[in-house]
């Protein structure tokens, strides 16, 4: 059993790491929840990729391609449940933000209700507490002075161990990331994100198992990059232009990994890995600057 001294820490360097053999397993979730893109649109600009975008998203598009996608996680294996969308709330369809569902020590399903930074995605949250609530899990939320939390964009569990890597300085506050280890009772690493334009730690960093990861470096400064390269024996780099094309929101189920079409590169590394890459396509999500992982959210 980890020590109070490792469950409730924070990794900031490689000076203080959790040693692998001192991690407990983690139960990991086989359910995907999905939020259907009825009322999907690009709006305002709430990062660079949104910028070109606003009243740009074909609508006929968008449903069919969040249909495929769908389609490609239930033929994984994973059943996927359904957040009814709401009118008025665009960006519901992007499920990975709004909580960090977790079983603390295989016990309850429990969620960390999220602390967004705009105000249009923070009306989001209370319908995702409505949903985890009805469906028997238990609501817990970090201290208001904390200030942000973004939920599963910026917070990533380390497959099937309980590590929990944290992306700070774009959208989620460094004060959290104490927080989330205190509740959590796991260590969580923390990443400073030194790009805008990978502003959530799923746009540029997607584990694939316990020993291996996608990783696009110049989202990282060297420290982040050094805790990386200690915790995954697989760190597979990919270009700048893989990045832009969202190959670092790949979304890994069992061997499986789904991500956007046309990364050749990062595609043939999966494959080098025993990985089974499924491409598809989500530009029209893209326009808002998401794309496969941040339309999922792993559910118990």
């Amino acid at each position: 059993m980890m020590t109070p001294e490792i469950r409730f820490k924070t990794i900031t360097s490689l000076q203080d790491v959790v040693p692998h053999a001192s991690l407990a397993p983690r139960v990991v979730p086989r359910r995907v929840l999905m939020c259907p893109p009825t009322y999907f649109e690009v709006k305002d600009a709430n990062n660079a990729f949104m910028a070109d975008n606003i009243g740009g998203v074909d609508w006929d598009k968008a449903q069919q391609q969040w249909s495929k996608l769908k389609e490609t996680i239930e033929n994984c294996g994973f059943p996927v449940e359904i957040i009814e969308p709401i009118a008025g709330f665009e960006d519901m369809v992007f499920t990975a933000n709004q909580v960090l569902p977790f079983a603390k020590f295989g016990g309850e399903p429990s969620v960390i209700v999220g602390q967004m930074a705009f105000p249009t995605r923070q009306r989001e949250v209370p319908f995702f507490e409505k949903w985890f609530q009805a469906h028997g899990y238990n609501l817990l939320s970090i201290p208001a002075d904390c200030e942000r939390f973004e939920g599963g964009g910026d917070g990533i569990w380390h497959a099937d161990l309980g590590l929990l890597w944290v992306g700070v300085g774009q959208r989620t506050s460094e004060k959290s990331c104490d927080e989330l280890a205190r509740i959590l009772e796991v260590p969580v690493v923390k990443l400073k994100l030194v790009s805008p334009k990978f502003y959530h730690l799923d746009t540029a960093f997607a584990v694939l198992d316990s020993q291996s990861v996608l990783v696009y470096p110049g989202a990282f400064d060297r420290t982040g990059l050094e805790l990386i390269r200690f915790y995954f024996k697989n760190v597979v780099e990919i270009s700048e232009s893989d990045a832009n094309n969202f190959a670092g929101n790949a979304f890994a189920l069992d061997r499986n990994v789904i991500l956007q079409r046309g990364s050749i590169s990062t595609c043939e590394e999966l494959g080098r890995l025993q990985f089974v890459p499924h491409e598809v396509d989500t530009s029209e999500f893209m326009k808002s600057g998401g794309s496969v992982y941040c339309m999922t959210q792993m559910v118990y």
